[in-house]
């Protein structure tokens, strides 16, 4: 199936993503908690890798297990990172032999202690080469790419933020994801400017349910998505208590996600952080629109 297929007349893309676990410990962990949220029957799964490209080959091991255990469609992200083109190349023909359906294809952050992006030589500078790279070359491979409500971090204005988002659509994107944020209106007017620059493709809102105040600052904090003050009072009230910061976050993200799919998304992207709990939580919590036939 194609990952546009996902979110066609009649369907509702569900995606998860996950990220390649350091130990033995952590991998069993994960594909413990991804069996709990495979019963909720996803589109696909996606996995991440390290930064500077520290992990691809952890990553393609993660998807290639994801896929023969379980049948589930998944995507491999992919950055610019460390990488020549020649090396995306490589990369993209492991990815197809091992069978992995989709790219999710990123620029990717600088590496840390720098604050700009320089590609190396012979690579590449924007994401919006890789996804013509990638549509040029790999084809049968879906692409996701990534969206900001509240706009990138280095983009010089939100015009020109979005300016860039059309230009990864017009190149091959199949589908947008976004970037965390717990305001829905700021998703909601990013969805309206992107239908009115002519952005076509399926906009879905990437979310990750709170279960601790620290973790989500950190998080807020390098991605520049804003933490609305009752979500932060609900978490701090409960500061000495686990259990309560876990109910308070997925409270919150039960009532985000019902008022977006009562907005009519076509679908959503949940960061899971290698758990399941919380997005279990909050997936047997609200009422996800009746299929169209």
């Amino acid at each position: 199936m194609s990952i546009t297929q996902a979110y066609g007349k009649g369907k509702f893309g569900l995606s998860f993503e996950l990220f390649p676990p350091k130990t033995p410990a952590g991998e069993l962990e994960l594909f413990r908690h991804l069996e709990q949220l495979l019963a909720f029957e996803p589109s696909y799964v996606t996995c991440t890798y390290g930064a500077g490209g520290s992990t691809r080959e952890k990553t393609l091991d993660i998807v290639t297990q994801v896929r023969q255990r379980f049948g589930v469609p998944v995507a491999s992200h992919l950055t610019c990172v460390g990488a020549t083109i020649d090396d995306l190349r490589s990369y993209l023909a492991e990815a197809a032999e091992r069978g992995v359906d989709h790219i999710v294809a990123l620029r990717g952050d600088p590496p840390r202690g720098e604050t700009n992006f320089r590609p190396v030589a012979g690579g590449l500078r924007y994401a919006s080469e890789l996804v013509s790279l990638v549509r040029s070359e790999f084809s049968k491979f879906g692409i996701a790419v990534a969206g900001y409500p509240e706009t990138h971090q280095e983009a010089i204005s939100p015009e020109a933020d979005l300016e860039n988002l059309k230009r990864k659509v017009d190149a091959g994107g199949d589908v947008v994801v976004t970037q965390l944020f717990y305001v829905n209106d700021d998703f909601f007017r990013f969805r309206d400017r992107c239908h009115a620059l002519g952005i076509e493709a399926p906009i879905v809102p990437g979310i990750l349910p709170v279960t601790n105040l620290a973790q989500i600052q950190r998080i807020t904090s390098m991605c520049g998505a804003h933490l609305p003050a009752r979500l932060s009072s609900a978490l701090a009230a409960a500061e000495d208590d686990a259990e309560r910061q876990f109910q308070a976050g997925v409270d919150f993200a039960i009532e985000q996600v019902q008022e977006l799919l009562d907005a009519g998304i076509p679908g959503i992207h949940f960061y899971v952080l290698n758990k399941s709990p919380a997005t279990c939580a909050v997936l047997r919590a609200i009422t996800m629109p009746a299929e169209s036939v």
